[in-house]
């Protein structure tokens, strides 16, 4: 049953990231895809996401050194500070929040120049903030629902590279900071591999994934430990896409190790996890994301027709689907077979202007794709048929425009 109190991410805009001059994204869905060719931007999106959760969870300094610091994190040629802006609802019914971090760099290291919370109570109004803080100082408005007469408070930060929102965010008189240091704090962004899941690892069980992947033993123990109907759900969705597949188990070694094993029906003895094809593992390894009991609140996936057949995307993307439900699925492929069962409003189409920095547009704001697909057309054949404005490598690099066929 649908979760009713995820927090929704409904606008981004990024500014000053590697690739991303200036990108704006609005009318962002559930279930968001970001499509494209190799160079396009989309890891560079997926890395926006990223390095903002890292910033919360280890810290600004060490997400900045990781990305090779403002040599490499910002965009080449320009000035200014890297700007990430969100703007999302805690749940249905309740005002935009929009929260804005500027990170510039100081003499010894990155510095939060500016890092602001808004929303509007009520239907009219004026927008105002409720969170204003520049280089570890600031004001802010404690309470349940701030409201622009209320009192600001003044706090200041032990440094100029603290998040104020990651910060403040930790006690409880400030309760929409701290749902939006929660929800930024939980994001789980996947780099499966199949070598990773592999792994042998320590026997225990583990509610979640690691980015990874290399606990997914650990993860089926705890799944057929707490929750044995969500497991045979996960196996038996698995055995539609793998034919003959009967079971997998997670069997504790004598050392104490914990050993992933798969069982076709033909045979008697189950074989190792290691031996296992890439893309069975894979598909055991999405579906336990997908299928969470508990999932995180932004899921973020990066090309997961990697070692898949062809034929399991579609249905791949239908379950994503159905599990933004629950969480809000950020996806990157260049799979038109993934992009076949997509809507035109999720799926948005990367290119690089004719300076090569990063845009985006929407398919459904694309001339002539809404009355394509009401005629049974699908987003992966007019992507790879060229009737997308943008979005083929081999046409419209620098920017430049295919013309919709009329034919």
């Amino acid at each position: 049953m649908p979760r009713q109190s995820i927090p929704r991410i409904e606008y981004l805009r990024v500014k000053n990231y590697r690739a991303l001059r200036d990108l704006e994204l609005k009318g962002m869905t559930p279930l968001t895809v970001f499509l494209g060719p190799n160079g396009s931007g989309k890891s560079t999106i997926f890395d926006v996401f990223a390095f903002l959760s890292e910033s919360f969870t280890v810290g600004l300094r060490r997400a900045w050194d990781k990305r090779g610091r403002f040599r490499e994190l910002r965009t080449r040629g320009a000035d200014g500070p890297v700007v990430i802006e969100l703007k999302y609802r805690e749940k249905p019914g309740l005002p935009i929040i929009t929260y804005y971090l500027a990170i510039d760099e100081g003499p010894k290291g990155p510095l939060v120049a500016e890092e602001w919370l808004q929303w509007r109570r009520g239907q009219t109004g004026k927008p105002f903030k409720f969170l204003d803080f520049q280089e570890g100082a600031g004001r802010v408005i404690t309470g349940e629902r701030p409201d622009e007469q209320d009192e600001r408070v003044f706090e200041e930060l032990n440094s100029s590279d603290l998040l104020a929102v990651s910060t403040l965010g930790q006690f409880s008189k400030h309760p929409r900071v701290s749902a939006l240091r929660n929800f930024i704090s939980g994001w789980y962004l996947s780099y499966l591999t199949a070598d990773n899941a592999r792994s042998i690892p320590e026997a225990g069980p583990q509610e979640r994934l690691s980015p990874t992947g290399d606990n997914l033993p650990n993860v089926i123990q705890y799944l057929k430990e707490q929750y044995p109907e969500r497991l045979e759900h996960i196996l038996n969705t698995l055995s539609r896409r793998v034919p003959r597949l009967e079971r997998v188990d997670a069997e504790m070694m004598q050392d104490g190790r914990l050993l992933l094993q798969i069982k076709d029906a033909p045979f008697q003895q189950p074989i190792l996890a290691k031996f296992a094809s890439d893309g069975t593992l894979k598909m055991l390894a999405y579906l336990t994301v997908l299928y969470d009991p508990e999932p995180p609140q932004l899921i973020g996936i990066e090309e997961p027709e990697n070692y898949l057949h062809p034929r399991l995307l579609p249905e791949l993307a239908e379950e994503c689907r159905a599990a933004s439900a629950n969480t809000q699925l950020m996806v990157t492929t260049h799979s038109p077979f993934f992009t076949d069962a997509l809507k035109s409003e999720e799926l948005w189409v990367l290119y690089r202007d004719e300076q090569g920095y990063t845009q985006a547009k929407r398919t459904a704001d694309m001339r002539g794709i809404k009355e394509f697909m009401e005629q049974g057309a699908t987003l992966g054949s007019l992507w790879m048929e060229d009737y997308f404005e943008v979005g083929n490598p081999l046409i419209n690099s620098g920017g430049q425009k295919n013309k919709i066929r009329s034919n």
